[in-house]
C-alpha cells in the first residue's frame, strides 16, 4: 500500500458513517442536544495519567492546550443551564501510539441530568447494542465492582491487601513493578495488563464502584471502604468508555487537581494550568447528572473485528 493511501478501506469508512449517523438518531430521540466545545484551551487536564499537546497563537499570551477531553467545557455549558448534551469531537493525546491508541482520536461525550452512574451505565449500554447492531448481537452486560474484577482475575484485594501482596501478584503475572510505583499505579498495571484483557469476552462488562484514590472526576458514595461513582466498559478485552456521577463541589474538585500536581511533580511530569474557568463554574452551580466519554474509533474496530485503530480511520499518525 502506498503511503498516501488511506489506512481505512471504503467500506470501513462506509461503516464508520453509518455508526455516526445512528449515534445522532440515538441522542435526538432522546432530546439530548447536540454541542461543539473548543479544541485549543488555556487550561489543561491534571491526571497524571494523560499528557497533552499543546501550541502558542499568535498575540495571545501563554500556550493553548488541545483537548484531551470535551469534559470541562461540557461541564461550563450545563453549569449555564444547557441541559442534557452529547458531542462528537477530535481529541489529542500525547504519548498514544500503538495498536489500540493514537494521539488524535474521535471521542464521543455526553451528560445526562438528575442520572446517576448505574442508569448511565444503562444508557451506555442501549447505546452500544445500537450501533453495532446488525453486525453484530450484543448480549446483556455484566457488571463488576472493581474489587470483584481485581480478586477473579489478579487475585488481590484492591482495598485491603499491602503494596508487597500487589507486587507480588505482579510478579506472578510477568510483571515487575519499579519499585518507585505508589499503590494506585501498580493497581493500574494489574487492571491495564491482567485485568483488563480478560473482560468483556462473552458479553460487555462493566467495572465500577473504583477505589476513592482513583476517582477523578466522579462523586463518592457513601459507606466503607470509600469507592467512587465511577464506571469504565469493556468488550472483548478493550476499554470503550468511562463515566462518572459527577462531582458538584468546586472545593473538592480543586483539592483534587493540586494532589494530581503533587504526583506529576513527584514523578518529574510537567505542571499544566488548572482550568480556572472549570472550577468557577462548579462553584456557580452544575446541576445532578452523571457524564461518560466513549472511544468512537475503538467502538468502530471492535464492532467490526478489526484488530488495530488505524484501520478504522481515514489516516492514522503514521501517514497523515
Amino acid at each position: 500500500m502506498s503511503d498516501w493511501q488511506p489506512t481505512a478501506t471504503l467500506k470501513t469508512l462506509k461503516r464508520r458513517a453509518g455508526m455516526l449517523a445512528k449515534l445522532r438518531e440515538f441522542f435526538a430521540a432522546r432530546h439530548v442536544l447536540e454541542v461543539e466545545t473548543p479544541i485549543l484551551s488555556a487550561g489543561a487536564v491534571s491526571d497524571p495519567q494523560i499528557e497533552t499537546l499543546a501550541t502558542h497563537v499568535t498575540g495571545m499570551p501563554g500556550r493553548f492546550h488541545l483537548s484531551t477531553s470535551p469534559e470541562y467545557p461540557m461541564k461550563r455549558l450545563l453549569a449555564s443551564g444547557s441541559g442534557d448534551i452529547y458531542q462528537v469531537c477530535k481529541v489529542f493525546r500525547d504519548g498514544e501510539h500503538g495498536r489500540w491508541h493514537n494521539p488524535e482520536f474521535t471521542m464521543i461525550e455526553w451528560y445526562r441530568l438528575g442520572f446517576d452512574d448505574a442508569a448511565l451505565m444503562t444508557e451506555v449500554e442501549e447505546l452500544v447494542a445500537a450501533l453495532l447492531a446488525p453486525d453484530r448481537h450484543v448480549a446483556p452486560a455484566e457488571r463488576l465492582t472493581y474489587a470483584e474484577a481485581l480478586r477473579r482475575h489478579a487475585g488481590v484485594d484492591p482495598h485491603d491487601d499491602d503494596d508487597a501482596r500487589l507486587t507480588g501478584a505482579a510478579a506472578d503475572h510477568g510483571i515487575v513493578c519499579n519499585a518507585a510505583l505508589d499503590r494506585d499505579a501498580k493497581l493500574d498495571l494489574l487492571m491495564g495488563l491482567v485485568v483488563g484483557p480478560k473482560l468483556g469476552i462473552e458479553r460487555p462488562c462493566f467495572i465500577c464502584d473504583y477505589p476513592a484514590s482513583q476517582a477523578s472526576l466522579a462523586r463518592l458514595k457513601p459507606g466503607l471502604p470509600p469507592v467512587a461513582a465511577r464506571f469504565e466498559l469493556y468488550v472483548d478485552g478493550i476499554e470503550l468508555a468511562n463515566g462518572f456521577h459527577e462531582l458538584a463541589n468546586a472545593a473538592e474538585l480543586r483539592g483534587r487537581f493540586m494532589q494530581d500536581l503533587q504526583i506529576r511533580h513527584t514523578r518529574g511530569q510537567s505542571a499544566p494550568p488548572i482550568d480556572e474557568r472549570l472550577l468557577a463554574a462548579l462553584a456557580a452551580g452544575i446541576p445532578d447528572c452523571a457524564g461518560v466519554a466513549l472511544g468512537f474509533d475503538r467502538l468502530v474496530a471492535v464492532g467490526m473485528g478489526i484488530p488495530r485503530l488505524s484501520e478504522v480511520m481515514a489516516f492514522s499518525i503514521d501517514n497523515a
